[in-house]
């Protein structure tokens, strides 16, 4: 197989190569212009208090790198994929938890020294200065936070839950930034370092701003999102069709996803990430979900009519990403989806496989639909079924090579649950498919 040479791909690959760079370029000035500031600000009284002092820069630095993860830039995500995007939201946010846990102990440890009193003692002294104050509070929270993050916790909550808690980040920012203003000593050093703070968090909750309110509000004001249809695919699955005034200008890709909201139906916290299960056609859009949450479960519920708040699209896992003429589809339960809507995407050329992976031929969402698009444009389709164990495993490398012996020379798309995800990709390093060939979409969200 040939790779993909069309005009438009080169042009894609060309943008998306510049906008990683200039994104990489963003990052390393950043830290330079920290670590200047640090030096510009002088020694502390103390090794405590200085350490501290560079660890809080670093923490406001991440803290405004999250924001902007968070705001789900365009050219980011096209630059990188959500996938990955996700992957960063969740190291940086370890990160400040670190940070947040190692600031202030360096800070009032130097306090503490220099005071003559013992580490609790100035902690409780300092508390009593709004300015700090609002920095503990600040840190209490992310620690919350970052703690119901961690995946015994997550699996505990649902996404609804999840996300309303992360909606605490915003007061934790707030907090933040005043307690940067009034007690950040590199803050106030000169000029330069107040207008790169404050240029910092402009831009950073700009973005915020615009990409996550002022931007859906735009479009959907100008789309007017209504619910056409409810058709249940199966006992637990449903799919809702969404129709709207010009929605050929929405610029959606299939294999990309939506944050669905149903204002009126659900409280408007209540928000999902669906994907859309059919390529885009200028007229409609369709998500299938299936009812695992109280948004989704409650799809099949929705009445004729009812408006729909959607803000994207969002995600790379799309054909214009492919680098090879040939192609490989890997879908695993609902994560069939964006496969699906891949599979009749009119840009997704080429000789195309598809696996699909389920416990029983009953689970097999959207199977007929599979079928006729593969009869249609010539792909094969292999549905895996039965129960994982030592004489079946379907995604084991020489089974993938035994349905798909030119494996290496195509373009492989997997979504699935986290586990058969991580199966496939792990099959597929030892198999050397090269890295820019794989994309991978799971089931997880920033923010």
């Amino acid at each position: 197989m040939t790779a993909l040479t069309q005009p438009r791909v080169l042009t894609f690959r060309r943008s998306v190569r510049v906008a990683r760079v200039a994104i990489v370029a963003f990052i390393v000035l950043n830290l330079v212009a920290v670590q200047l500031m640090f030096v510009a600000a002088g020694p502390g009284k103390n090794v405590a208090g200085t350490v501290g002092r560079l660890l809080g820069l670093y923490l406001a630095l991440a803290m405004a790198l999250q924001l902007l993860l968070v705001a789900r830039l365009a050219t980011v995500d096209r630059a990188f994929g959500m996938d990955r995007l996700t992957t960063w939201h969740r190291w940086t946010g370890q990160a400040i938890f670190w940070l947040v846990l190692a600031h202030p102990a360096f800070v009032l440890l130097g306090f503490a020294r220099l005071d003559g009193i013992s580490f609790l003692a100035e902690t409780v002294n300092l508390a009593k200065q709004l300015p700090v104050l609002l920095g503990m509070i600040a840190a209490v929270l992310i620690l919350v936070i970052v703690v119901l993050s961690i995946r015994v916790a997550r699996r505990r909550l649902s996404y609804e839950t999840w996300h309303a808690i992360h909606l605490m980040l915003y007061v934790v920012v707030l907090l933040g930034v005043l307690h940067q203003v009034y007690e950040g000593t590199a803050f106030r050093v000169n000029l330069f370092t107040q207008i790169y703070w404050w240029g910092l968090w402009t831009f950073a909750l700009g973005a915020l701003i615009a990409g996550r309110l002022v931007v859906p509000m735009i479009r959907n004001a100008r789309h007017r999102l209504r619910v056409a249809a409810v058709v249940e695919e199966s006992a637990d699955t449903v799919s809702v069709h969404v129709t709207g005034r010009g929605l050929e200008r929405l610029a959606a890709s299939a294999g990309q996803f939506f944050l669905w909201r149903f204002p009126g139906h659900n409280g408007w916290w209540q928000v999902n990430p669906f994907s859309l299960s059919a390529a885009p056609n200028g007229r409609s859009l369709r998500l299938t979900a299936k009812g695992v949450g109280v948004t989704s479960a409650g799809l099949r519920e929705l009445p004729i009519g009812a408006r729909v708040y959607a803000e994207g699209p969002y995600g790379a896992f799309t054909a214009a990403h492919r680098v090879r003429a040939a192609t490989v589809l890997v879908a695993g339960g609902i994560g069939v989806t964006p496969i699906r809507a891949l599979l009749e995407d009119p840009a997704l050329t080429g000789h195309v496989v598809v696996l699909y992976r389920v416990r029983d031929a009953h689970d097999a969402v959207l199977l007929g639909e599979l079928k006729n698009l593969a009869d249609v444009r010539h792909a094969r389709l292999h549905l895996l079924t039965g129960r994982t164990g030592s004489d079946n495993q379907p995604f084991a490398p020489e089974r993938m090579l035994a349905l798909v012996p030119d494996i290496t020379a195509r373009d492989v798309y997997v979504c699935g649950p986290e586990a058969m995800t991580s199966s496939v990709l792990d099959s597929l390093r030892r198999l050397r498919v090269p890295r820019r060939q794989v994309h991978a979409e799971r089931f997880r969200l920033a923010g």
